[in-house]
């Protein structure tokens, strides 16, 4: 396999890193003895991402420690593989359990359908990963330069489509794990390998190096997009037929991450390349992850996502790459349209006498506060729940599949907490996604978790003025460039370029087939709020019956629509 030469001259230190790893062992076993530092060493940090972890410090006390000459307050956000983000109550509880004894009583829901745990000590990382695989969860691949976790349509069982989607998503997810043993062997106490050194054919897919960068894959199912499928380096669109599924269109090349000032950086949409049979979508997904593996930049990590593979060497190379790994063409694709990427709030009828009901939570933290007492709420849901959770690509939370008999037993408790408000929340609100950043993730520039509740506050004020306050909008913020709450396809996108300042982008398409254009550069509060208001009441003077605020905001001439990421920065 050509991966597994050594790392060609000018490739980038991860490389190197990957290269003398021993397939991601490197040294994180001496790490986590090392009782002198909170931390591991710079290589092992890499490493870790491939074990689903990140090392972190807390930012918001990092100036005083070293005015104390004290190290960073090191502790570790650890994330879990969750195919299409379905887990048990008694998984949900063993979670909660972990987040109320490491994780600073919290939970984060991210936007791939997964939860991660913030502040986890180091001493306590191996009980951590324990008592997941206890609960028969893991966190292999849920970071680092591989196939993260895989994502579809959350809504169970609404017809066999979405069940049989999900299916999909978690043998995908399996099919495409790194199958190198160093995860059991530090994480869980396996023995090493006998011979000490792993024979080259550990990693049978990806090989030594693994792949140039991340790689993302997710499924929707048409009408709803929820899962920005664009978004993703693969993406499979259910093509149904009198509701039985018949095929993917698959795309290819999505991607969010770019950098400030660098318009060699862009976000890009994926483009579709054919339809395949659904019982050929594990083959597709290997031969399009091994085309990037194999011609996937590894000197330049700001050029290594598929993404640019494509735009460098051209569609029709790549198609033709792949179908020549496949061993035949694709099938033109099928044609499939979209009504949104929102969730739907509340109670819905599944099949037989099932129930769903989606919860609304803010920039998904669950977390115990005064008014809200979160946390609480779904343990005790958990306890008595007998169907299972699903985590939404929006940050939100679906109490699934539960029996038209124990209804009233769950509603009781939802009105018990309040948590029956998702469609009460104004159409701002209920479309806003917002990242971490501040104090735990180190590629914050600016707040957008903690910020986004007070701007949240300020907008709808705006909104209400305007006789808007129940119109969809769809808004997400982001601390940094690197596009974790998909913000370039939002209607209203806000970036941190550097401390309370924000780039302005307008103009995403409702439904996630269209990027937004930057409008304004390094806003402070008022001036978000400010640059807003007039937009959003011309708007509401002029809009025609059914036009979204992002389509508006192009047919007035604030933006030009963009389709294509090289002509982002344009």
């Amino acid at each position: 396999m050509r991966e597994n030469n050594p790392p060609a001259p000018g490739s980038s230190e991860n490389e190197t890193i990957k290269d003398a790893s021993n397939y991601l062992r490197g040294g994180i076993a001496q790490g986590l003895r090392d009782a002198i530092t909170g931390g591991i060493a710079p290589p092992d940090q890499q490493l870790l991402k491939f074990h689903g972890m990140y090392q972190q410090d807390d930012r918001d006390v990092r100036l005083d420690r070293q005015r104390q000459k004290l190290e960073p307050l090191y502790s570790f956000m650890v994330r879990i593989r969750l195919p299409g983000g379905v887990c048990t109550p008694q998984q949900y509880l063993d979670i909660d359990r972990l987040a109320r004894d490491y994780g600073g009583d919290s939970l984060r829901l991210t936007t791939r359908q997964t939860f991660q745990l913030h502040t986890v000590p180091k001493p306590h990382l191996r009980e951590t990963v324990r008592a997941l695989h206890a609960t028969l969860l893991d966190t292999v691949a849920a970071c680092g330069d591989v196939n993260r976790n895989v994502m579809c349509n959350p809504n169970p069982f609404l017809s066999s489509l979405h069940g049989e989607v999900y299916t999909w998503a978690k043998r995908l997810s399996e099919h495409l794990l790194p199958r190198t043993r160093a995860y059991h062997e530090i994480w869980l106490g396996d023995e090493l390998v006998a011979g000490g050194e792993p024979p080259d054919g550990e990693e049978p897919m990806y090989g030594k190096h693994y792949l140039p960068r991340k790689f993302k894959i997710a499924i929707a199912v048409p009408p709803s997009n929820d899962v920005d499928v664009f978004a993703n380096d693969l993406g499979f669109i259910a093509i149904a037929d009198v509701g039985q599924l018949v095929g993917f269109d698959v795309t290819v090349g999505g991607g969010m991450g770019m950098s400030h000032g660098e318009k060699a950086t862009y976000p890009r949409l994926g483009d579709g390349i054919g339809l395949c049979q659904p019982e050929e979508a594990i083959a597709v997904a290997e031969a399009v992850l091994t085309t990037q593996r194999d011609f996937g930049d590894r000197k330049e990590r700001k050029h290594a996502r598929l993404k640019y593979t494509i735009d460098d060497r051209g569609l029709d190379w790549f198609r033709g790459e792949v179908e020549r790994r496949l061993g035949h063409a694709l099938a033109p694709a099928r044609p499939f349209a979209f009504a949104g990427n929102g969730d739907r709030y509340g109670w819905v009828k599944g099949v037989g006498d099932t129930w769903h009901c989606t919860l609304f939570i803010l920039s998904g933290r669950i977390r115990d506060q005064s008014e809200r007492p979160l946390l609480t709420a779904l343990r005790e849901l958990a306890h008595v729940h007998k169907g299972d959770f699903r985590l939404t690509p929006n940050q939100n939370l679906m109490i699934a599949n539960v029996s038209e008999g124990d209804k009233p037993h769950i509603d009781a408790l939802l009105e018990r907490y309040g948590l029956e408000d998702g469609h009460r929340q104004t159409g701002l609100r209920r479309n806003a996604l917002a990242c971490v950043a501040f104090p735990s993730c180190g590629q914050a520039m600016a707040e957008s978790e903690r910020y986004l509740p007070s701007l949240l506050d300020k907008l709808d004020a705006v909104l209400r003025a305007a006789g808007l306050e129940q119109d969809d909008i769809v808004m997400r913020i982001t601390g940094c460039p690197n596009g974790c709450a998909r913000p370039y396809l939002a209607e209203i996108g806000l970036v941190g370029k550097n401390l309370g300042k924000y780039n302005l982008y307008l103009g995403g398409g409702f439904t996630g087939e269209r990027l937004n254009k930057l409008y304004r550069e390094g806003l402070a509060d008022e001036e978000i709020v400010s640059t807003l208001t007039p937009l959003i009441h011309h708007y509401a003077r002029e809009r025609t019956t059914g036009e979204r605020f992002g389509d508006f905001v192009i047919r007035a001439g604030y933006v030009k629509a963009t389709q294509q990421g090289k002509d982002f920065h344009d």
